[in-house]
């Protein structure tokens, strides 16, 4: 695509060219792609399809297929295709990071763990790999698991609210409630939108949690354990 072509424009000549030639691989993939960046995401991933289907051994074309179906939440298919092009080339570690990040988000946190491991035996100084493990731990409730995969990744990438927030996310599983309190609590001050509300809600559940009544009220409504942090009233010791 030009870099002054609009996205539509893309998608009329593209949709010519395969008037012309139904079978132009090309022609699918680069319609795929304005599809995607227009949003229409059904649309992308048959036209992505295609051209997985005319040409298979193309890793352009798996990696494009891959991406919409992340995007559209078909985490499972995604991690399928990740997980081929990695069995294709074990030495990219792009591709074994992306399965383990898309088998945790569909729920399959086993498999996830496995491809984060092996992930981490291409390179165990990656932080990201380190960051997929344990987040797959957390999700399995390996607390002892997760711990230090986190910690090792916020060793690796300390300016990292993903690897902070996981942190203190094992720190919670773990039992230590005050030290993943007021981690998540720094993070709030950091973090905006739907990362702040996500860190400030579990904040207050830790607080619920370990609070007297008056304490379970004030958490209950946010607006008054926004005003409790505010004042220093909202601590967990």
């Amino acid at each position: 695509m030009s870099t002054f072509e609009s996205g539509e424009a893309t998608i009329a000549r593209t949709t010519a060219r395969l008037d012309e030639r139904p079978g132009d691989d090309a022609a699918h993939a680069e319609r795929a792609g304005a599809l995607l960046d227009l949003g229409r995401l059904e649309e992308a991933e048959a036209d992505a399809m295609d051209a997985v289907r005319l040409d298979p051994d193309e890793v352009r074309y798996r990696e494009l297929l891959a991406e919409i179906q992340s995007r559209r939440g078909e985490h499972a298919d995604a991690a399928a295709e990740y997980a081929a092009l990695a069995r294709h080339d074990p030495r990219q570690i792009a591709w074994t990071l992306a399965e383990a990040s898309e088998r945790i988000d569909a729920a399959d946190a086993a498999q996830g763990v496995e491809a984060a491991r092996r992930a981490i035996r291409l390179d165990h100084s990656n932080p990201d790999a380190q960051l997929a493990l344990a987040r797959g731990l957390i999700r399995l409730g390996d607390a002892a698991g997760a711990l230090p995969a986190a910690q090792r990744a916020v060793e690796l990438r300390p300016a990292d609210p993903a690897a902070r927030e996981t942190f203190a996310d094992a720190l919670w599983l773990g039992g230590r409630d005050a030290p993943a309190f007021h981690l998540f609590i720094e993070l709030a001050g950091e973090l905006t939108g739907p990362g702040q509300t996500r860190v400030v809600a579990k904040a207050r559940a830790i607080y619920r949690q370990r609070a007297g009544w008056l304490g379970r009220l004030v958490a209950s409504v946010p607006s008054l354990f926004a005003f409790a942090l505010r004042r220093g009233w909202a601590r967990v010791t």
